[in-house]
């Protein structure tokens, strides 16, 4: 299948390129990345040296994309929404990994990104990408919408115990650490080593982008506080919800979740709380609770690499999907550790 990856030069980018590497059927016929256009992958990406020792990004060119069996987009949030409605009918499938078509009513995108959508007719012609949650929908569909790191952590974790009204819809409480690639590779004082290493905050309190993303999956109320920490990659969720009635106990949550992922290859359910570092470089996401009697609140953790199962490699899972390859193919199970 040819591939194309639009925005190929971010850290997003470069995943999508090494998990098609290793793709059996996707095979990257263009890289676009207008800002590197001419400079060669290897160069930029050492790491991509042997598997691409030839590729260089191009110019992004919606046209030189047409009749390709599936796009990626992984532009920055607002870029999307200004190529999709030229390529839907032109090539296979899109893959979008930014913001552009994931929440539903294009008021609440206004609201939350500043400005109007550019083609909020769309909306509805977009899956939303988180396939243990959506599958259905994504299967087959030409336009998929992949789910944000945070919101896909906070999703696995939650959605299960909402849906069984183990925890109440009100006022769930997202509490949510990211590595520094999540920032995307551009350089900023924000995310310079200087200022990360040692370092441990909290930002977007309040007005986080992706709170309405995941009340909209959750179909609850959400107070969500994101908090950087000196790592490259890994989302580690911790959520809180009140418990719905007093009699709920740890079993039944974990056996909430045995029945909800026990078949998805890409989800881990454990009896531990989870770690970082166990999903780096895979796309699992490994989920856990603990059911607090005392207080009256359920607390449900997830892990994931943000760049994986919060991102690129989500994507592809999301394409093999859509194009009728078991949603295993190309992706790992199994972590880098140490």
């Amino acid at each position: 299948m040819k591939i194309g990856i639009v925005g190929a030069s971010g850290f997003l980018g470069l995943e999508l390129l090494r998990l098609c590497a290793v793709h059996p059927e996707f095979e990257v016929v263009t890289a676009m990345a207008s800002s590197q256009a001419g400079e060669a992958a290897a160069v930029r990406y050492p790491s991509l040296a042997a598997a691409y020792p030839d590729l260089r990004f191009d110019p992004t060119d919606a046209g030189g994309l047409v009749g390709l069996d599936l796009v990626f987009l992984a532009l920055p949030h607002g870029e999307s929404q200004r190529i999709v409605p030229g390529l839907l009918g032109q090539v296979g499938a899109v893959v979008d990994l930014a913001a552009d078509f994931r929440l539903t009513e294009p008021e609440l995108y206004e609201t939350w990104y500043g400005h109007r959508h550019g083609a909020p007719e769309l909306l509805g012609s977009f899956a939303f990408g988180i396939p243990e949650l959506f599958r259905d929908r994504i299967a087959g569909s030409v336009a998929v919408a992949v789910a944000g790191c945070y919101p896909t952590a906070a999703a696995l974790a939650l959605t299960p115990l909402v849906r069984a009204g183990v925890v109440s819809p009100e006022g769930i409480v997202v509490d949510a650490a990211s590595g520094v690639s999540g920032a995307g590779s551009g350089l900023s004082q924000a995310t310079a080593f200087s200022t990360v290493d040692e370092d441990f905050r909290a930002y977007g309190v309040g007005n986080h982008r992706h709170t309405p993303e995941m009340e909209q999956i959750l179909g609850a109320s959400v107070i969500f506080t994101p908090h950087l920490a000196p790592m490259s990659r890994g989302i580690l969720a911790t959520c809180y919800g009140r418990m719905a009635r007093p009699e709920v106990t740890r079993t039944e949550v974990m056996d909430l979740y045995e029945r909800a992922y026990g078949p998805e290859p890409f989800v881990v359910v454990s009896g531990i709380p989870p770690s970082t570092k166990a999903t780096a470089g895979s796309n699992c996401a490994h989920v856990s609770a603990v059911v607090d009697e005392r207080s009256g609140w359920v607390v449900a953790m997830c892990a994931l690499d943000n760049l994986m199962k919060g991102g690129s490699g989500q994507a592809v899972q999301c394409a093999n999907l859509v194009v009728g390859l078991p949603e295993e193919t190309g992706l790992a199970t199994t972590g880098l550790y140490p």
